[in-house]
C-alpha cells in the first residue's frame, strides 16, 4: 500500500518545480492556479527567487505547498494512487489538499495567513529552535523541564529515533541544548529558523487561525490522513480540521506518524515535494518499507520503477 507524504518548512529551494512546469503541463497549471490564487507570481519566487524572499514564512509556506501539489498532480496522473496520506507540518495541507479535504486555493491563501500569523507571534530573536542527536525522546523532554525555569522549551519535533527538535525561548532552548548533552545527547544542534514553532508561544498564531480553518468549506479526504497532532488517521472533514488547529503550537510527532501507517499496512512511501528529508526519517523509523523521493522527473520515473520492483519481489516471495 502507497502512502503520499508531504515535506514541511525547511525544505525549500529556488528552482523547485521550474523542471516540473517545462516538462509537464498538469505541473505547469498548478502552479498557475497558486499564482491566481495568491495575486502573486508565486511560481517565479519559486523557479527564480531570490532566496531571501522565499525564506520569508509567509511564502514559504505557500511554496512548498504548490510544489508538493504539482509533484501529488503528477505522480496521480501517472497511475500512482495512496491509501493514505501524511506530511510534516506544513506537509499536513499538502496531504489534505491530495486527498480532497480542503481546496488548493483555500489552502494557499490559509497557509500564508498561517506563515505570516507564526512568525508574529513571537518577535524575531526570542525564539528559538535546535536539533537534539542521540538522545530518546523521554530524556529530551526531562531536558527541557530542567531547563524551563518558568520560560517555554518543549520537545516540537518528534521525528526518529534519537532525533528531536526542540523549541521555545531562545535562552530557555540555550539551556535545555547543555543540559541534552549532559544526559548523553551527541550533539545539540541550532536551527535557522524565523520562530519557534510548535511549542506554546505558537497559541497566539493558534487563536488567529482556528476561526479561518472552521470557515474553510472542507469535505470528508477520500482516504485517511495521519495528523502530526496524535497521529491517528483522520476521515472527516471535522477532525482534519481540528488536528490542521491544534498543530500549530502541538509537537510534530512524525516518529508515530509513520509507525501509524506501517502499522495499518503502508509499506511503500513516496515522499512528494522538495527535497528528500522525510526519506532519510522514514528510514531510520522503519527500514522494511520503500521510500521514494519526488521532486523531478528523473525522481518520479525512479520511484514507478521502484514500486513495481518492489511488487514483484513482493509477489515472488509470497509464491516462493
Amino acid at each position: 500500500m502507497i502512502a503520499f507524504v508531504f515535506p514541511g518548512q525547511g525544505a525549500q529551494k529556488v528552482g523547485m518545480g521550474r523542471s516540473l512546469a517545462e516538462a509537464f503541463p498538469i505541473c505547469r497549471d498548478t502552479f498557475a492556479e497558486a499564482d491566481a490564487a495568491l495575486g502573486e507570481a508565486l511560481s517565479e519566487l519559486c523557479f527564480e527567487g531570490p532566496d531571501e524572499r522565499l525564506m520569508l514564512t509567509e511564502n514559504t509556506q505557500p511554496a512548498i505547498l504548490a510544489m508538493s501539489t504539482a509533484v501529488a498532480r503528477l505522480a496521480v496522473s501517472r497511475g500512482l494512487r495512496p491509501r493514505f496520506a501524511a506530511g510534516h507540518s506544513l506537509g499536513e495541507y499538502s496531504a489534505h489538499v491530495a486527498a480532497g479535504t480542503l481546496s488548493f486555493a483555500d489552502a494557499l491563501r490559509t497557509v500564508k495567513r498561517r506563515g505570516r500569523y507564526m512568525q508574529e507571534a513571537v518577535p524575531v530573536g526570542e525564539g528559538a529552535m535546535a536539533a537534539i542527536l542521540g538522545l530518546d525522546a523521554d530524556r529530551v523532554a526531562q531536558a527541557c523541564a530542567d531547563a524551563a525555569n518558568g520560560q517555554v522549551v518543549s520537545p516540537a519535533n518528534l521525528n526518529a529515533p534519537g532525533q528531536v527538535v526542540i523549541a521555545g525561548h531562545a535562552a530557555a532552548v540555550a539551556r535545555a541544548s547543555e543540559r541534552a548533552k549532559a544526559l548523553g545527547a551527541k550533539r545539540a544542534i541550532g536551527l535557522a529558523v524565523s520562530a519557534p514553532f510548535h511549542c506554546a508561544l505558537m497559541k497566539p498564531a493558534e487563536e488567529r487561525l482556528a476561526p479561518e480553518l472552521r470557515a474553510l468549506a472542507a469535505r470528508n479526504p477520500s482516504y485517511p490522513v495521519a495528523a502530526n497532532v496524535d497521529a491517528q488517521l483522520k476521515r472527516t472533514a471535522a477532525d482534519a480540521v481540528d488536528a490542521l488547529i491544534r498543530q500549530v503550537s502541538s509537537p510534530v510527532r512524525w516518529e508515530d506518524v509513520v509507525r501509524r501507517l506501517v502499522s495499518e499496512g503502508a509499506n511503500i512511501f513516496l515522499e512528494l515535494g522538495p527535497g528528500n528529508v522525510l526519506a532519510g526519517l522514514i528510514k531510520k523509523i522503519d527500514r522494511s518499507v520503500a521510500v521514494f523521493s519526488v521532486e523531478d522527473e528523473s525522481g518520479l520515473e525512479a520511484a514507478i520503477e521502484g514500486i513495481a520492483a518492489h511488487r514483484d519481489r513482493r509477489i515472488a516471495g509470497r509464491e516462493a
